[in-house]
């Protein structure tokens, strides 16, 4: 707690308690005593070199989700399939707060990304995001679109950036009673196994990815053989498994055909 108190102190209010500030500082400390995220209430977290606003409640970012976003926009600027290409259409699906859309955005130059949100908050919540990491929405590119997976996604793209909801209800004892209290359920948990979005999604998403394309997802640590199993049911070729920076099974990257 109070490590949480000084992280708060220091990312909201620039780290002083002064007489001005201090009812605000005393109202955000009991927000953290009664068991709020403290990403919550500081209000925004940072992202892969981006400012992610909270303030309409998505699913907070996280460390694992920043690992493998960091290496997806290493591996585009160093893919050969993107070198001297403009327009390179990208699609961020479940995205929430738009968090891995918005830093490969920000970072990968001559793209374009689609942004797939099912809960209408959560589409304004990309905008906000945006908006604050100074990137523009237009017409034809950089979109934000409700979609429930592909329910709305017409086209295809070169790349597709995937965090669906995946943990089990089953193990709904071992999560954290923060996450529970506090983030939105549609966000976490993927029905009884954990597996219903990663079915659902990966049924479609061949037909949405260009045969020169690459596709990341994440899952469950434990969750490994069960995506190999559907990824073998839908007949996907080419795929790799990668580990997270605390050595668990984390995504997955899949090639087009």
């Amino acid at each position: 707690m109070e490590q949480e108190t000084k992280w708060l102190v220091g990312e909201k209010y620039g780290g002083r308690v002064t007489a001005r500030n201090r009812g605000a500082v005393k109202k955000d400390v009991e927000r953290l005593n009664i068991g709020e995220p403290v990403d919550y209430v500081i209000g925004f977290v940072e992202f892969a070199g981006c400012k992610i606003d909270l303030s309409l409640r998505p699913l907070i970012p996280r460390v694992e989700t920043e690992y493998w976003t960091e290496k997806a926009i290493d591996d585009t600027l160093d893919d050969s399939r993107t070198k001297g290409r403009k327009n390179l259409s990208c699609l961020d699906v479940f995205a929430g707060s738009g968090c891995v859309g918005i830093a490969v955005l920000k970072h990968v130059p001559y793209i374009t990304m689609d942004f797939a949100e099912k809960e209408s908050a959560f589409l304004e919540q990309i905008k906000i995001n945006l908006k604050l990491n100074n990137l523009r929405i237009e017409e034809q590119k950089n979109r934000v679109i409700q979609s429930d997976v592909f329910s709305n996604i017409f086209g295809s793209y070169d790349y597709i950036f995937a965090n669906p909801p995946y943990i089990a209800e089953a193990r709904k004892k071992e999560v954290q009673q923060s996450v529970l209290d506090w983030e939105p359920a549609g966000t976490v948990f993927g029905g009884k196994d954990g597996l219903i979005f990663i079915d659902k999604f990966l049924k479609d998403a061949l037909a949405h990815l260009n045969s020169n394309g690459k596709l990341y997802m994440e899952f469950g640590s434990e969750q490994k053989p069960d995506v190999e199993r559907i990824l073998k049911k839908y007949n996907y070729g080419k795929y790799d498994f990668y580990r997270d920076q605390f050595g668990s099974w984390r995504y997955a990257t899949i090639n087009g055909i």
